[in-house]
C-alpha cells in the first residue's frame, strides 16, 4: 500500500510539472502589445495576431508607464479600493470602476474593465489601462499568468494588411513626450520598399494632421529572376529598393536591383522618361531617385517573362526568366572559283610559230576580254568582303 501510494505521489508530481510546463510554453506563445499613442492592444500567439482592442490608458498627469511586463495574477469581479484611501472599497457590480475582470501587471497597475465604456479611446485613467467589458473578458479567457505584455509609446505605426497593403498611421502626441520628422517616417517605411511611393509632402501633411488614420501605400512583393532573389542596391549613393510594388493597378517593377542582376546596361533619357536597352525602349517613372518600369515592359525592356506566382510558402513573389535568344544564321561566304584541269604540255612541234603580226597587234576581241577580266574581278573582290553590322 505505501509503494501504491509513492508510485502515485510521483505521476501526480509529474502531472502537476507537466501541466506547468504546458501553461509556461502557451503563456510564452500568446503576447500582448499595447501602444499607449493609438490607444490600441494588440494581441499575438506568436506571429499571427488574432486580436485589436481599443483602451482608455492614463491622464497625461498620471501617465501609463511604458516597458515589458508580464501578467502576474488574474481575478474575476475584484473590489475596487481608492488608492488615496484604503479604508474605501467598491464591491463587484456596476459602481465598480474596474469593471468585472482584472489582470495585475505591476503593483498598482493593471488591464481591467470599466463601467464607463465612454472613456474607451482616450487618456484617462490613474494609469491603469481600460477596456470594454466585452473585450476585456475575451481576454481574460484566452491568456495566463505569464503571459509578457510590452507597453510603448510610438506616434508612427506602419503595417501590412490583410490583403498585403503597406499601410501607415500618425498618432496625436498626446503625452507631448514625442516629436516626430519627416525623416522618422521615411525610417519606418524604407524596410517595406515602398518608400518611394509616398511623397515628402504627402508625409509632412501626415504629421500635421497626426489623426490616427490610415493611409494606404501599395502592396509589395519579392522579385525573383532566374532563381536569383533580388535585393537592395547602392549606386551614386543611393540606396535602390527591391521590391515590385502594386498601386492603382500598376505592377512598378525596380530597373536598377534587376539590371544589376542581369549584369545588362540601360541607357536613361530623363527628358523623354524612357529606358532603352539592347532589346528595347520603354516608358520608365522616376519616384524619390528610384528607377520603375511597368512589368507589362520586362520582356521588352530585360528579355524577360514571367508575372506573379505563389510560392511553396503560400506566399506571392514575381518570378521571371530570361527568353533564350535567337541564334543568328552565319552568313554565306562566295564560293572560291575552281581551279582548271591539268593538261598536258604540247609538245614543241605541235606549236606553230606566232606571225610577227599576230604578235604585235592583239585582237580586239582580245583588248576587250581582258578588259573585262578587270571589271569582272574587282566586281569579285567587293564580293568576297561582307558587310560587318555595327554593334548597338
Amino acid at each position: 500500500m505505501n509503494a501504491l501510494k509513492f508510485f502515485m505521489a510521483i505521476i501526480l508530481s509529474a502531472a502537476f510539472i507537466l501541466g506547468s510546463f504546458t501553461s509556461t510554453a502557451q503563456a510564452a506563445d500568446k503576447k500582448i502589445y499595447i501602444n499607449l499613442a493609438s490607444r490600441l492592444m494588440l494581441f499575438y500567439d506568436g506571429d499571427t495576431k488574432l486580436a485589436v482592442y481599443h483602451l482608455g490608458v492614463g491622464k497625461p498627469s498620471t501617465p501609463t508607464p511604458t516597458g515589458y511586463y508580464k501578467i502576474n495574477t488574474k481575478e474575476i469581479n475584484p473590489s475596487w479600493i481608492d488608492p488615496s484611501d484604503p479604508e474605501y472599497e467598491i464591491p463587484s457590480g456596476p459602481d465598480n470602476p474596474l469593471g468585472y475582470r482584472w489582470m495585475q501587471i505591476q503593483g498598482n497597475y493593471g488591464i481591467h474593465g470599466t463601467n464607463r465604456p465612454d472613456s474607451i479611446g482616450h487618456y484617462v485613467s490613474n494609469g491603469c489601462i481600460r477596456m470594454n467589458e466585452r473585450d476585456v473578458e475575451e481576454l481574460f479567457d484566452a491568456v495566463e499568468v505569464g503571459t509578457p505584455v510590452e507597453i510603448t509609446y510610438n506616434r508612427v505605426v506602419v503595417e501590412k494588411s490583410p490583403e498585403g497593403d503597406v499601410v501607415y498611421y500618425v498618432y496625436p502626441d498626446g503625452y507631448g513626450m514625442q516629436e516626430i520628422t519627416a525623416a522618422d517616417v521615411t525610417k519606418w517605411l524604407e524596410p517595406y520598399g515602398v518608400l518611394a511611393f509616398e511623397s515628402d509632402d504627402n508625409i509632412a501633411k501626415k504629421i500635421a494632421d497626426s489623426d490616427g488614420e490610415p493611409t494606404f501605400i501599395g502592396k509589395p512583393y519579392n522579385i525573383e529572376v532566374n532563381g536569383e532573389l533580388i535585393q537592395p542596391t547602392d549606386a551614386r549613393g543611393i540606396r535602390y529598393f527591391a521590391k515590385a510594388v502594386l498601386r492603382d493597378g500598376i505592377t512598378y517593377l525596380p530597373v536598377v536591383p534587376i539590371t544589376k542582376a542581369l549584369r545588362t546596361k540601360l541607357a536613361w533619357n530623363p527628358k523623354e522618361s524612357t529606358l532603352e536597352s539592347r532589346f528595347g525602349k520603354v516608358v520608365c517613372y522616376e519616384k524619390k531617385d528610384q528607377l520603375y518600369c511597368n512589368s507589362d515592359d520586362a520582356m521588352v525592356l530585360f528579355n524577360i517573362e514571367g508575372g506573379l506566382q505563389t510560392g511553396e510558402d503560400g506566399v506571392k513573389i514575381f518570378r521571371f526568366k530570361s527568353i533564350p535568344l535567337n541564334v543568328k544564321p552565319p552568313i554565306d561566304k562566295p564560293a572560291k572559283p575552281s581551279k582548271p584541269a591539268k593538261t598536258d604540255k604540247p609538245k614543241a612541234d605541235d606549236v606553230d610559230k606566232p606571225k610577227t603580226d599576230d604578235v604585235d597587234k592583239p585582237k580586239a576581241d582580245d583588248v576587250d576580254k581582258s578588259k573585262a577580266d578587270e571589271v569582272d574581278k574587282s566586281k569579285a573582290d567587293e564580293v568576297d568582303k561582307p558587310f560587318e553590322a555595327e554593334n548597338v
